[in-house]
């Protein structure tokens, strides 16, 4: 077992005190047979009011109400994890790994074509085209090789690029910029996985990394996919490689602006926004490093703004 702390800060920056509506933070790591939530605390300037809830994909919710008017609104999150080893790697275990084209049970399929519908239905010509020229697929392959090529094709076709601006590009963007932060990049991944039938969902939270170590990073993404033998499995397209126990996972959703960490909004005229700064910092709390993926210096330097 190992365990993990985690300090993210955001604080927005105005001209001038404004007004604020409600926001909506999904900060709060996801727990499970692999991860467990030991400590959590929120401190934010104004002063505020908390509502939690969980959301139609099962991730926590805070819903917060701030009660005067200011310059500055700074969230601060700091966790406490404990992780144990995650589930073993399909090829890890007995039995025939899932084949290409994927089979589902009467019982998983309608859930699963939720997650196989496009997002952005205008930029499926282009996706096609893409995977088409970056992979080839034959029948009876093994999934989870699909899905790792692909993933690997997208960190080698886009450069990666920390944008500050909110949101992500479109797929189609992507590919004609062939650059973008690692939500773009997990969000081509997610359509182009889509294109070849696989159930997948977008993925936000944070890696534990040289760059957060050092208290440089902020917030990352990649795609998760359902494979009927493994279950939800992660894929960085950041880093070209599956997730590890380095990742650990805020919110998951069917979009990508689903689970971004934080939105909201404030009242007054937009000129007196100034900036967004983020910053997180991660710190293992003893010597034993859970990790399905060894990470080497070039995998470990990423993490993007929301």
């Amino acid at each position: 077992m190992s365990r993990l702390r985690i300090h993210h800060e955001t604080i927005y920056c105005y001209r001038k005190p404004v007004s604020f509506g409600p926001h909506r933070l999904i900060l709060r790591p996801r727990e499970g047979h692999d991860i467990r939530v030991e400590e959590m605390t929120l401190q934010i300037e104004p002063d505020f009011d908390l509502d939690w809830s969980r959301d139609v994909f099962g991730n926590s919710v805070a819903t917060i109400h701030l009660l005067q008017a200011a310059k500055e609104l700074r969230i601060q999150n700091d966790v406490v994890l404990r992780q144990t080893a995650p589930f073993p790697l399909s090829n890890d275990r007995p039995g025939k790994p899932s084949a290409f084209p994927l089979e589902y049970s009467p019982f998983e399929r309608a859930i699963a074509a939720a997650y196989q519908a496009s997002v952005f239905p205008g930029d499926i010509p282009d996706v096609k085209e893409w995977v088409a020229a970056q992979i080839e697929v034959s029948h009876g392959e093994t999934a989870e090789s699909v899905v790792a090529a692909l993933n690997r094709r997208v960190r080698e076709s886009v450069a990666y690029a920390r944008r500050e601006t909110k949101g992500v590009q479109t797929p189609a963007e992507t590919l004609r910029k062939k650059s973008g932060s690692c939500r773009d990049m997990a969000t081509l991944l997610l359509e182009a996985l889509r294109t070849l039938g696989f159930p997948a969902r977008f993925a936000s939270g944070y890696l534990h990394c040289l760059a957060s170590e050092a208290g440089h990073a902020s917030t990352h993404a990649w795609a998760e996919v359902y494979l009927p033998e493994t279950g939800w499995a992660g894929y960085d397209a950041t880093t070209g490689e599956p997730t590890s126990a380095n990742h650990v996972v805020t919110g998951v959703s069917n979009h990508p602006r689903g689970v971004m960490p934080i939105t909201g909004s404030f009242f007054g005229d937009s000129k007196n926004y100034v900036e967004m700064k983020v910053r997180v910092q991660t710190e293992r709390m003893d010597d034993e490093v859970v990790s399905r993926q060894p990470q080497t210096e070039e995998r470990r330097d990423f993490g993007s703004p929301p």
